[in-house]
């Protein structure tokens, strides 16, 4: 279905023309006729098929008429990049349109943001923070909202963002319209989400969990320490001409920047601890092409719109299996085709099985010279606990979960729970001897195992 059968204004249309689209993507099909019908509505789509055009023109087009001092559709995010991106995206829809759009996020200076926030706005683009913090200090109005849009919504239900967007969801009026879009949607997540909807309409265009069918996977298994030298060997190929390397850690982020800059190869690093000034230079230089790998975390994947991404490298498979669907989303964008390749160490097999069941396939393999033998873990407890312990008998097997057990992890907690916030019963005068326990991160057993190594060292 074209732009053009839609009922979108003129002004919209002409402005969707000069980005180059003509051709409607499935959710944008059928997310755009539910939204100018005045609908609520949860929406789930895979990453890179149009979601933010899905709810943006929309909005555009329903804002049209009037002019009001406050924000009449905020549209809520939880990154920066992401909020940064569809305000980019409002402003080319709506070229044509006399709507203004502002953006707040933190990391960024305020008086910029306040200043424009002063000359008034139609749309407001924000993360859930620095939104909250101009509202507690009245430096911006919630109460014309017409439309509330969360964007990626399960991510920001699922980071911690619940009170604060119950918060926002009371400062709107109860009488707007309120959309739901994510690449992902847990039923335990969706069903907290359904909270905040009148009646909504449900729109699937694939499963609620799924990669684009434009990504090829692949899959390596290789050890810790041989990851460097694999990344390296596959980043010198003329096949990969821009790529995004996906971390676990911001340290981890950093670390692999300087090594890759060591082999030659240009790289730079996109976090949270990044400023940021620091995350749009980087991120600008990779979009211009002046660097052609970014380093990122899970959070920076959510907002990296950047077409022609040829592969995605998961140096380190994510925590959380839906993340992987979002990292590897960043390729294969708007029909193009990309390739996303993950790394997998011994250690790392229960994350990989928990991809693979999310996925409902195994990924394919890639034999390289890098390669180490690695048993798959199933899903079901006995072949489980098999896999497990053939993967323990290879010599990179390393465990992700170094705890204390029996006596020694209920030693941990008791200490962690007297440290906790300062509601230990000896706080007060006894605080020196118990900063000795969380300094060190020890528990009270590890410490008595100490004292009794040093009595048998004295007496040798």
């Amino acid at each position: 279905m074209k732009f053009t059968e839609t009922k979108l204004r003129k002004e919209i249309q002409n402005a969707i023309k000069k980005a180059g689209y003509e051709e409607m993507t499935p959710i944008q099909e059928k997310a755009i006729p539910v939204v100018l019908d005045g609908n609520d509505i949860l929406a789930c789509a895979q990453t890179g098929t149009g979601k933010t055009a899905a709810f943006a023109l929309p909005v555009l087009h329903k804002l049209a008429p009037d002019r009001k001092p406050n924000p009449r559709a905020l549209i809520l995010t939880p990154t920066r990049e992401l909020a940064m991106q569809i305000f980019d995206n409002c402003k080319k829809y709506g070229r044509y349109m006399k709507l203004y759009s502002a953006c707040v996020y933190g990391g960024a200076p305020q008086k910029p943001q306040i200043r424009k926030l002063e000359k008034g706005c139609d749309i407001l683009i924000a993360t859930p923070g620095r939104l909250l913090d101009f509202v507690s200090r009245e430096i911006i109005d919630l109460s014309d909202v017409e439309i509330f849009v969360l964007d990626e919504a399960d991510r920001m239900l699922d980071m911690g963002f619940i009170p604060d967007i119950r918060k926002v969801e009371s400062l709107i009026a109860k009488d707007r319209q309120t959309l739901m879009f994510s690449a992902t949607m847990p039923k335990q997540i969706e069903q907290l989400a359904l909270d905040l909807l009148d009646n909504p309409v449900d729109v699937r265009v694939a499963a609620t969990s799924s990669p684009a069918d434009t990504v090829e996977q692949r899959l390596c298994f290789v050890g810790r320490d041989d990851k460097v030298k694999l990344l390296v060997d596959y980043l010198n190929r003329e096949e990969v001409l821009k790529s995004i390397v996906f971390t676990r850690t911001k340290y981890g982020a950093d670390k692999l920047v300087k090594q890759l800059n060591r082999k030659g190869i240009k790289a730079l690093a996109i976090h949270g601890n990044k400023s940021q000034g620091q995350r749009k230079d980087a991120l600008d230089r990779f979009r211009s092409g002046n660097i052609k790998v970014l380093v990122a975390t899970d959070v920076a994947s959510r907002g990296i719109d950047i077409p022609k991404i040829s592969h995605v490298f998961n140096y380190e498979l994510p925590d959380e299996a839906e993340s992987y669907i979002h990292r590897i989303g960043r390729a294969g964008r708007a029909g193009e085709n990309g390739i996303a390749i993950s790394m997998c160490s011994p250690d790392e097999v229960e994350v990989l099985a928990e991809v693979e069941k999310l996925l409902e396939r195994q990924i394919e393999e890639e034999e390289t010279q890098w390669s180490v033998p690695v048993t798959r873990l199933k899903k079901n407890g006995r072949n489980k606990k098999y896999n497990k312990q053939n993967n323990r008998g290879n010599k990179n097997y390393k465990s992700r979960t170094n705890k204390p057990k029996n006596s020694q992890n209920r030693a941990a907690k008791y200490e962690s729970k007297k440290s906790h916030d300062g509601k230990s019963k000896n706080n007060g005068h006894n605080n020196g001897k118990n900063s000795n326990y969380r300094k060190g991160n020890k528990s009270r057993s590890n410490i008595k195992n100490n004292h009794s190594n040093k009595k048998k060292a004295n007496i040798a």
